[in-house]
């Protein structure tokens, strides 16, 4: 959640995604907020008593794609066509753009670019109200579980590119708690409702492993 970030947060790639006050969607973002204060992130993560799937997976993809957004936000100074100039994840990974509309056939393109368009794609699923309804009672669309799983998937390859490549200045910052304190609740969420494919998490296979093992 947003109260991780110290004084760097001001800075966030991308505008912030809000959720109306006063919104369901709210109140749910603040529970969230409140069971994450405690600490247990196996149980912060769990479907609320009561609360519809679909809602619950929303609202933290909206917090998630915040959460990168301003991660991302403290090392774009790092992060540009020279030093990166393919999106990788280690030298075992590499990523390649489509979006299937503007652009249909991946391209190979510098990870800055890549994060760019990646993040301004995120941004219009979540702006779409067909796709993340926000007034209480518009039901969510048929497809949404396959869209919410193409966002997480791919916002995931924001955290392997920072962690591969940029790590040494997310130190630097001392921004490393908070990467990694970000990165363990978006894993602990993908996990509880099977949300990447096991092979989409390889390229940080021993990071999560050894996240994961803190916890047992």
């Amino acid at each position: 959640m947003s109260f991780l970030f110290g004084s760097r947060s001001s800075k966030t790639f991308k505008p912030k995604k809000n959720i109306p006050e006063g919104s369901h969607q709210y109140e749910l973002l603040k529970h969230a907020e409140a069971t994450l204060g405690s600490g247990n992130l196996r149980q912060a993560v769990m479907l609320p008593e009561g609360e519809e799937l679909n809602e619950w997976i929303a609202v933290n993809t909206v917090d998630f794609f915040n959460q990168i957004n301003m991660l991302y936000g403290t090392i774009t100074e790092f992060c540009t066509e020279t030093s990166c100039s393919v999106m990788s994840a280690g030298p075992r990974y590499e990523y390649h753009w489509a979006d299937g509309t503007n652009i249909k056939k991946p391209i190979k393109c510098s990870a800055p670019k890549y994060i760019d368009y990646l993040m301004t794609w995120v941004q219009d699923q979540l702006d779409d109200e067909t796709l993340f309804p926000s007034k209480i009672g518009v039901p969510f669309p048929k497809n949404f579980m396959s869209v919410a799983k193409t966002i997480l998937k791919r916002l995931f390859r924001v955290y392997a590119h920072i962690y591969h490549q940029h790590f040494d200045s997310v130190m630097q910052l001392q921004e490393e708690a908070h990467l990694n304190t970000s990165f363990k609740h978006f894993i602990f969420f993908v996990q509880e409702f099977n949300l990447i494919d096991r092979r989409e998490l390889a390229p940080l296979q021993d990071l999560i492993e050894k996240l994961g093992s803190k916890d047992r």
